[in-house]
């Protein structure tokens, strides 16, 4: 090892040696070093227009390819632009590396430049937030982030890089071996499976719910085969609006009936409003599993004796050794019954296919992109108020992004380019709102200097429909105001300006052939919908 490897060097030969093939980033004065050490590494540079859609980038690229997604941006502002990204990807359990570049050590606590406590403002939104102290252990630093970010329940981790560090000169660098940066495992006893499966077998109305860090490409894999072995519907949870996630269908409805819920990995939280009643019987028993022991303790506290298991293991771990240990369930009639209100929809829906002329309504234009979700390869991202519940009540796709249990939208645009950088070949179609567009939409720039093609569908209603909604159920028309956009404003031009392809819709007739058009562009492409301002779909049997 040649002694006068800088830090930055030896930062990049971490990356290199965790397998990361390319970086988020937007450009700063503290991280020059690190693109230095870069250039012709082969690890390649995406190099954004905000922070915070990098952050959004590297956390679709690490729930698509199973990967820690990574981002590099500059210290100060860029780091504060950053941060705000981060409760997308905690929420969502996605590993996340943020580096962020740092004023040097050496000038700190002397007004050095954007001089920011940049760990402690990142800390409670990471799963750890570090800041490398010398060029020694600057590799075995990137290997202890990405492996405290993969292991258990997945989540962001930060690093921040002082200058004097990236440009020190190290005699007695300590690199890290390839295990360094694997994931801590957490199995479940095979006493633990055994007990659970048992339990599962005596019950008459079971349920399984996995977290959103099984809801990527391979724990989606993971979670049918144990539905598979159970002859049991297991269901994923990653949606802000918990058991009002319209793609659950019905669920809400039979979960309420059930007399076992076994939670792998799923935090008992809001989105299953806390495990108390009428959401979940009274009298309903539960298993709980869980990577972290503090939300198991927080589990006891919450349901008392209504725990008959509980067990510290990681949501994956879990799922593997239950699929082993489970037998089919007898009871076919509670399972036809679940899997019958989880595909329930109504009727009307489908009818809106053919809709006639007049204002669209969003499940008009949703029927209208389901042929272009058939491809084994599809990438369906969905992200707004209103409009993007009801993609994804209507849309299926192989995989999905959504923007996930912290309810925050923005990240669809940042999505689509990273769904792009991972599935070369793949159709990636994005739905989202006239709201969501304007957080990100310079990212259009992003992905035509990169290549990187696919459609975004705007359902343009021309105001902060999530936010209307309330005003009208809660405060009433009368007093419903400041949540308007602009009428009919031509995102498809912004998009068309920045080089890519733009369509304008107005009728129902022209959205499926200006949906061919923007995929045929071979263009980071925006069709832009006019619709009728709805609320979001409530699925409810009877």
């Amino acid at each position: 090892m040649n002694g006068t490897m800088r830090g930055a060097e030896l930062l990049v030969r971490a990356l290199k040696q965790a397998g990361v093939s390319r970086i988020f980033s937007l450009s700063g004065n503290h991280i020059m070093p690190v693109y230095d050490a870069l250039f012709g590494s082969g690890i390649e540079i995406i190099h954004t227009r905000h922070e915070a859609a990098a952050v959004h980038m590297a956390d679709a690229w690490a729930r698509l390819t199973g990967e820690c997604g990574v981002v590099l941006v500059t210290g100060g502002q860029g780091h504060t632009n950053a941060v705000a990204a981060l409760p997308t990807a905690q929420a969502g359990e996605v590993p996340v590396l943020l580096l962020s570049g740092h004023a040097p050590l050496g000038e700190l606590g002397l007004g050095a430049f954007q001089e920011l406590e940049q760990a402690r403002m990142a800390e409670p939104l990471c799963k750890a937030s570090l800041t490398a102290s010398s060029p020694d252990t600057i590799a075995r630093d990137v290997a202890r982030a990405m492996h405290i970010a993969r292991s258990g329940r997945p989540g962001p981790v930060h690093l921040s890089l002082p200058t004097d560090v990236l440009e020190a000169p190290s005699a007695a660098p300590d690199l890290p071996d390839a295990a360094a940066f694997a994931p801590r495992s957490m199995p479940l006893s095979a006493e633990a499976a055994a007990s659970i499966a048992a339990l599962i077998a005596g019950a008459e109305r079971p349920v399984m719910v996995v977290p959103p860090a099984m809801c990527t490409p391979a724990g989606r894999r993971a979670t049918a085969a144990l539905s598979a072995a159970a002859a049991l519907p297991v269901v994923p949870m990653e949606s802000p609006r918990g058991l009002g996630d319209p793609s659950l269908g019905a669920y809400a409805q039979a979960l309420a009936e059930a007399d076992l819920v076994v939670l792998l990995g799923k935090a008992l939280d809001f989105t299953l409003r806390f495990g108390r009643a009428p959401a979940i019987a009274a009298d309903a028993r539960f298993v709980v599993v869980d990577p972290d022991e503090a939300l198991l303790a927080r589990a006891a506290s919450a349901l008392g004796d209504r725990i008959a298991v509980a067990a510290l293991a990681g949501p994956a771990e879990a799922v593997a050794a239950l699929t082993e240990a489970v037998a089919p369930h007898p009871g076919r009639t509670w399972v036809e019954r679940l899997a019958g209100h989880l595909a329930f929809r109504p009727a009307e829906w489908a009818a809106m296919a053919n809709a006639p002329g007049g204002p669209i309504h969003p499940a008009t234009l949703c029927q209208a992109l389901r042929p272009f979700l058939d491809a084994p390869d599809a990438v369906l991202v969905s992200d707004g108020g209103e409009i993007g519940q009801w993609a994804q009540a209507i849309l299926q796709a192989p995989a999905r992004l959504i923007n996930g249990v912290a309810g925050a939208i923005g990240p669809s645009i940042p999505f689509a380019l990273a769904a792009r950088s991972a599935r070369p070949t793949g159709r990636i179609l994005a739905v989202l709102g006239d709201g969501t567009f304007g957080f990100h939409m310079a990212e259009f720039d992003t992905a035509v200097r990169h290549g990187l093609p696919f459609v975004a569908v705007v359902g343009n209603d021309a105001r902060w429909n999530a936010e209307h909604q309330i005003q009208l159920r809660t405060y009433g028309a009368a007093r419903a105001h400041g949540c308007e956009l602009a009428p009919g404003t031509r995102y498809d031009l912004a998009v068309s300006a920045l080089g890519g392809h733009g369509e304008f819709v107005t009728q129902a007739a022209d959205i499926a052939p200006a949906v061919e058009r923007a995929f045929a562009s071979g263009k980071p492409a925006c069709v832009n919908v006019l619709i009728a301002g709805q609320a979001a779909p409530s699925v409810r049997m009877g």
